[in-house]
Formats: structure tokens, sequence, C-alpha cells
């Protein structure tokens, strides 16, 4: 299969596809974290969406997708979407940071391309908010839209909590592998109102990690990643 996995600087995901003998591609306006630059397009998304296009890879090769891709998997960025920033929302609907979000958001759900995957934390493409505040992008894209289905790392093994949400086309839900449930990695401790909290250990490891924050936190989880390119095509590398 042809597959473009949008916005995904780590390559955890696309790894995962190759492993099992397809051609897919990781993209992202930085360079990839991942290690294989030859399956990597440093470049604008917009243009490569709805296949039918010539690209260079991060290691300097050109290459082209004839026709739609088989599947597109996207991460778009949930930094003016996700309700964890909420605070904030007033100043990104004034500075039209937060439609432009929505819109690249949308990028995918109307991508030309029959098997789609788009992976956001719970946020503002689900509930009324669009349409309060963006009425006419809720009417243009058909919002508010439920996710197909939400996860969680710990569904494959992962020893952490974060709920993630799937908008499927043409795909299935992913099914749980009821064999692996770790216990939950969490640290306590005491917030500057005093008060004793408890939070996702890899969440605070993140908020230490300085520059690379970002993408530690946008970073897919193996037991996902894993999932993903197992459920959602055939494994064909023992053909080739």
């Amino acid at each position: 299969m042809n597959i473009l996995v949008a916005c995904e600087e780590s390559q955890e995901v696309c790894k995962e596809l190759r492993k099992r003998g397809h051609r897919a591609f990781s993209c992202d306006i930085q360079e990839c974290s991942g290690g294989h630059p030859e399956w990597h397009i440093k470049s604008d998304i917009t243009k490569l969406v709805n296949g039918n296009c010539e690209f260079v890879l991060q290691n300097g090769t050109k290459d082209r997708q004839i026709g739609k891709w088989d599947m597109i998997i996207a991460f778009p960025p949930c930094t003016h979407l996700a309700v964890s920033g909420a605070r904030h929302f007033e100043q990104k609907r004034a500075d039209g940071r937060q439609k432009e979000g929505i819109e690249f958001f949308c990028l995918f759900l109307t991508a030309d391309c029959d098997k789609i995957a788009i992976e956001n934390p719970i946020g503002i493409i689900s509930g009324d908010y669009v349409k309060q505040w963006f009425p006419e992008l809720a009417e243009k894209y058909g919002l508010p839209k439920k996710p197909s289905q939400i996860i969680q790392p710990w569904f494959w093994g992962d020893n952490e909590p974060k709920s993630t949400c799937l908008w499927l086309k043409g795909l299935p839900n992913l099914i749980p592998d009821v064999t692996k449930q770790p216990e939950m990695q969490y640290v306590e401790f005491t917030g500057k109102d005093g008060r004793k909290k408890r939070q996702a250990k890899w969440y605070l490891d993140a908020l230490k990690s300085g520059a690379d924050r970002a993408k530690i936190r946008s970073k897919t989880f193996h037991g996902v990643a894993v999932a993903m390119a197992t459920q959602w095509t055939e494994d064909i590398s023992k053909g080739e």
C-alpha cells in the first residue's frame, strides 16, 4: 500500500508500516528524528494530501505518488484544538491561530482518499465549540464531528494513560489487546496551591525536556503504532 503518515517527524508509525512491506512516507515540516530520512518528506503537507504529486525526500531523493494515496494516517498539531489549552482560546480566536488549526485538521477530513485516520486528543472538533465560534467552518466541514474511537496507550501494553481520539474513514476501530493490562505510571506531587496532585509520568517527563517537549508529547506510543500498522494493513513483508 502507498501510505502517507502526515505530521509525523518521529516516524513511529511509518517504521512499523515499512516493516510490513508497505511504501509508507512520513511527512512533517521538521526533519525526522526516527532515523530514516529516505522515508521522510520534509515539506508542507497541503500539496501532497490528495496524491498525484512529486516530492523530495529528506535525503535528497526525488519520488512521486501516482494517483491518490491508499491510506492517510494524520497527526495534526493539537496546540490550538485540545481542550487542555482552553484558557488560551480567547487569544487564539482573536489572532487567527485557532481558525488555522481547525482548517488544517479538516484538510485531512476532506482529503481525496478512501482510508483515512486522524489522531488528536480530546478537543474542540467533537463538541459545539466550532459551531459557536466559527459557524462558517462548522457548516463548511460538517462540524462537530464525534471521533470514531477513543483509545489509550495501555490498550496495547504501554503503561501510560493518554486519552486519544481517532476519526476514521474506511478503516475499522482498533481492537485492544486484552492480554496486556499494565500498571499505570503516575507521579504524585504537591502543586503551587499546596494540594496533592497526580499526573502521568510521560507528561511530566515531557515538561522537563525543554526544547524537545512538543516532540515528546506528540510522539505515538509504540504499542499504538504497531496496532495501527497491523490492524489497518496486511503484512506483505514476507512476499518481498
